[in-house]
């Protein structure tokens, strides 16, 4: 199987809600893209995981959590990280460290300019990995040119109606290589695989998959409308369940009590029904390799919502640099969600340092 991907990847995508003139750029300092994770029950304050609300800048995730065990003195298999956060930003994430029967380490011996622990507090369980309940962003961009007239309309409306639950283009590895890697690794040209790569060429081809169907959606209309067929997903829920004939579905999903959701490809057959399943077999169609081999692997049927509502969404226009305005936005996401195509229903951003990497 021959598969062409675009280039830029993610140009090929509807837009929700229509395509912007405007630009700008974020990342130019770390604390350009500020995240703070957000965990959906309380510590208990005991137990032989110690939990640590740790504030890092300009670091990767797995290097910290090498710090920790180093501050501790335990081995990392001891770490427990809900998720990698980008490295070129300011990132506040809960890590745990399992510690039976051994004292707190102090948190001043811990020293590292570019990470700090704000909080520890024991709890019974470790930190599993998608152990989030959401993350909560603050960006700023700069350099913001362009037709940019209607960027507080935009705003309002991504805050009323949501934004499509595309991947990100992170999810594809740099510049989408992770794609063709999928095609030979599903087709079996590819078999000599890590274990961690076999799971990127899967996540990627899955996503792809998922990203297509929602294209198609946005481009007639019923990426946030109910359609008779739709698999439904309660908002704030995993869970999903099929048209069950209710009167009350398409009122629900109006309300954003509900989500459409697109297919994540696996074992067996789709559960949507009529032109929904007709508008998922079509875009998946190309792909038939890849749905073979996704099928061999034993992966589970799943669903993905196409709406994602951000949540407390806020923005303020900052002092700007000579004629180039600058805007803040703030925002919340459920974990599993991309902060970066919220951006892109806003306006067009190039991130700073990919910029400068590709001037050296």
């Amino acid at each position: 199987m021959s598969l062409e991907f675009p280039n830029p990847l993610m140009d090929y995508l509807a837009f929700a809600h229509g395509q912007t003139t405007c630009n700008g750029v974020y990342k130019q300092l770390a604390e350009d893209f500020l995240v703070e994770e957000q965990i959906a029950y309380s510590l208990s304050g005991e137990g032989e995981h110690l939990w640590c609300w740790v504030e890092k800048v300009g670091e990767n995730t797995d290097w910290v959590s090498h710090q920790l065990a180093k501050w501790a003195g335990v081995p990392t298999s001891r770490i427990g990280v809900a998720g990698q956060k980008d490295r070129h930003a300011v990132t506040r994430q809960w890590f745990s460290i399992q510690l039976p029967g051994m004292q707190d380490p102090n948190p001043e011996d811990l020293d590292l300019d570019t990470v700090k622990i704000l909080k520890m507090v024991r709890h019974q369980r470790k930190l599993q990995t998608g152990g989030l309940k959401g993350n909560r962003f603050e960006l700023v961009i700069r350099e913001i040119k362009g037709e940019c007239d209607d960027l507080e309309s935009r705003l309002e409306a991504i805050k009323t109606h949501g934004v499509p639950n595309y991947f990100g283009e992170q999810r594809f590895g740099n510049q989408g290589r992770n794609l063709p890697k999928a095609t030979e690794f599903l087709s079996g040209a590819l078999t000599r695989v890590k274990r961690n790569q076999k799971s990127m060429y899967i996540s990627a081809a899955r996503s792809w998959l998922f990203n297509l169907i929602l294209s198609e959606r946005i481009k007639q209309g019923t990426w946030n409308q109910f359609v008779k067929g739709d698999v439904i997903q309660l908002q704030g829920s995993s869970k999903w369940f099929e048209d069950d004939g209710s009167d009350t579905l398409a009122e629900r999903v109006q309300q954003l009590d509900l989500h459409p959701t697109g297919a994540m490809v696996g074992r067996g057959e789709l559960p949507s029904k009529l032109t929904v399943l007709e508008l998922e077999n079509k875009a998946l169609e190309p792909f038939s390799e890849w749905i073979d081999g996704l099928e061999k692997l034993g992966l589970k049927q799943d669903r993905r919502a196409l709406r994602v509502m951000p949540e407390d969404v806020e923005w303020q226009w900052l002092e700007s640099e000579g004629e180039q305005k600058q805007l803040k936005v703030c925002f919340s996401l459920p974990s599993g969600s991309y902060a970066t195509m919220v951006l892109r229903e806003l306006l067009q951003v190039d991130d700073a340092q990919r910029l400068q990497k590709e001037k050296n």
